[in-house]
């Protein structure tokens, strides 16, 4: 408190309500391989339909990982991803395809023009970039040139010609748009017929292989056909825009000009959408002007609304023919005229994307570094820490996958870690005798830990994306019943049995043990998931991975520990750089004790007691500026064990006698 030098009055405040936060129980994690999605990077999902729009639909190569993490989040809405870093690259332009990771590699390494990729690369890596196509039209005689004379053209409009012949093919490229005539274009009157448009689908010489095309655009044309002998040329998609690019509003009010240009991407194999041709982005109106702005203030420089808004394409690089540098794109806009090239020939660009690879083999080196983003606790907030599939190409065992996620919630200490056995274990295998034992077998090779649950094996669901069924690993499942269980109930109830273990989407198990079988996997720490007929498909058990009697043996308690110190210590950083005396221990007791009682009202535990005194902040404890708190925790248990004992009596036997004895 401040001293006053003269009379006044001095107001403070105290603040005494400070209370024990509510932290996350369900917020699942895991590492995957992909088709395409950002790479080395956390990403959050919170459904499957953003599943597949981040990472794109299963094939062949990825299902394990990603039905792992869609079963997941039927049950839990909130999954953190990593994409492993493998050998593929994104689809380029031209030169030497890269890998760009993710935005921060992107802005890191090729923001700046520098790859020599062309002017484009995909978004993400993989093969599924080859379908793209970006075109660009930068001039109004890139929209639209004026009529060409035909050469051959002695048959009218030659509408039912593949090809045709003009006399300057070169003011030509793949993928314009012609009509015949050299007419007026005006806009359709009320039920006027739309105007006949032809596609260059290829260019040898002057000839022109054509096909017919009905516009996308909403508005009909009619044609004032003057002459027969000529045809007029459009851009591919002139169609999609208003006009011809000229020069934008902001650009024009600081003297400049002829900076707009239109830009469109399109799947142009039909290997994203299905459907060759199909547009999936159109920028109208956007500036070559580096510091032009929209009419909300906004950037309206081609390359940052590219950054900003695709979901398809970076920017890479200028079109070298736009004159790039302080006389053309890129410049500033005060009093410039860009020089956006006079001929249509020059100033249209349909940029194809290729050389894209995919690589799904992935390493158990590539697999820890994926794994290792999870492991900083205080910046990345996760607590159910999913495998996937436990084998890889270099250990078909699945035990070194399996000890490098264990390492991982070891590290961290705030999660749990879900496993099952490899498919060499489960599936491969025919005879439960044998599954058994390779199950227990993958088990004992893995180490004691109660920051992970081991589960029995694989399930047979379908795959609707395509028309298939696949065996996958239950421990996406596991984990989501734990956060179905958070939901239902608390962290601290067991996610196993007839009420909270119902697996969803299970059409059979690969194993399903009977009861001697299960008996030995629970002894090697393993959860049996069973089907009984008429009661669906179920987690039977809640063992944690570690292999000595304990409380933490069991799910349950293992995760109620977690929340209490998760939330306890959260709410006792506000403790540091206090003073360690009675008043802020109190503080802490009175912090710490009503959370407790809350918990203990939920079934958590049975009792409690706190100890944060003079008893253990000694002398010794406050001269080393520390602080002391003993938690004392009577946990819950759950029921693993049922006895039901029936007597029969004579009729003459009173039951208070023998219920007594």
């Amino acid at each position: 408190m401040a001293f006053q030098l003269s009379p006044g009055v001095l107001v403070q405040e105290t603040d005494l309500t400070n209370i024990v936060p509510a932290v996350a129980t369900s917020i699942g994690a895991m590492v995957i391989i992909s088709e395409k999605g950002p790479v080395d990077e956390i990403v959050t999902v919170s459904s499957e339909k953003e599943l597949v729009e981040q990472f794109g639909q299963p094939n062949g190569n990825t299902f394990e990982y990603f039905y792992t993490a869609a079963n997941f989040l039927q049950y839990a809405n909130t999954l953190r991803i990593v994409r492993a870093t493998t050998g593929m690259v994104n689809a380029c332009v031209s030169g030497t395809a890269i890998l760009i990771k993710n935005t921060n590699d992107y802005l890191q390494n090729s923001a700046d023009g520098s790859q020599n990729v062309g002017a484009w690369a995909a978004r993400t890596a993989g093969t599924w970039g080859n379908s793209i196509q970006v075109s660009m039209c930068t001039n109004s005689n890139a929209y639209t040139s004026a009529a060409t004379s035909l050469v051959n053209n002695g048959s009218g409009l030659a509408v039912g010609a593949t090809t045709v012949a003009v006399d300057t093919g070169s003011e030509f490229v793949v993928g314009d748009v012609i009509e015949f005539g050299d007419a007026s274009v005006v806009p359709a009157a009320a039920g006027a017929p739309s105007g006949e448009y032809y596609e260059i689908t290829a260019i040898s010489s002057n000839d022109l292989t054509i096909k017919r095309r009905t516009p996308g655009g909403g508005t009909g044309l009619k044609h004032a056909v003057v002459d027969n002998a000529k045809i007029k040329r459009y851009w591919k998609h002139f169609d999609l825009v208003d006009g011809a690019p000229g020069t934008t509003s902001d650009v024009s009010n600081h003297g400049g000009s002829n900076d707009e240009m239109h830009i469109v991407i399109s799947d142009e194999d039909g290997g994203i959408s299905g459907t060759a041709g199909t547009i999936l982005e159109i920028y109208e109106g956007v500036s070559q002007a580096s510091d032009a702005k929209n009419e909300q203030g906004g950037t309206n420089y081609y390359v940052d609304v590219i950054y900003n808004q695709s979901e398809y394409v970076y920017w890479m690089d200028h079109q070298t023919t736009l004159n790039p540098g302080s006389s053309g794109i890129g410049s500033t806009k005060q009093s410039k005229t860009f020089d956006n090239v006079g001929s249509s020939a020059t100033a249209l660009f349909n940029d194809s994307l290729g050389s894209g690879t995919d690589d799904f083999v992935v390493t158990n080196g590539e697999i820890q570094t994926a794994y290792d983003k999870f492991k900083d606790g205080e910046t990345v907030d996760i607590n159910l820490l999913l495998t996937g599939p436990s084998d890889t190409t270099g250990d078909t065992t699945g035990v070194t996958k399996a000890t490098a996620v264990i390492d991982v919630a070891e590290f961290r200490k705030d999660c749990v870690a879900f496993i099952s056995p490899p498919k060499e274990a489960s599936v491969d295998q025919q005879d439960p005798i044998v599954q058994t034992v390779k199950v227990k077998e993958f088990a004992d090779a893995l180490s004691s830990t109660s920051y992970a649950s081991i589960d029995s094996g694989h399930k047979y669901q379908y795959d609707k994306y395509n028309d298939v069924y696949r065996y996958v690993p239950l421990n996406g499942d596991i984990a989501g019943l734990c956060a179905r269980t958070d939901n239902v109930a608390d962290a601290w109830f067991s996610p196993g049995g007839l009420n909270r273990g119902q697996i969803r989407g299970a059409v059979k198990l690969a194993f399903s043990p009977n009861k001697s079988q299960r008996d030995e996997l629970y002894r090697a720490r393993v959860n049996p998931v069973v089907t009984f007929p008429g009661q669906g498909t179920v987690l039977f058990g809640d063992k944690t991975a570690l292999a000595k009697p304990s409380a933490f043996d069991r799910i349950n308690v293992r995760r109620l520990f977690i929340v209490l110190e998760k939330a306890i210590s959260t709410a006792s950083k506000f403790q540091l750089f206090e003073f360690n005396d009675e008043f802020t221990r109190a503080q802490f007791r009175n912090l710490v004790e009503p959370f407790l009682r809350d918990v203990q009202g939920r079934r958590g535990l049975t009792d409690f007691k706190v100890v944060c005194d003079d008893t253990n902040n000694t002398g010794d404890v406050i001269d080393r500026n520390e602080f002391r708190a003993d938690i004392f925790i009577k946990p819950n248990r759950s029921i693993n064990f049922i006895t039901l004992n029936f007597i029969a009596t004579r009729s003459g036997v009173s039951f208070s006698e023998v219920a007594g004895a």
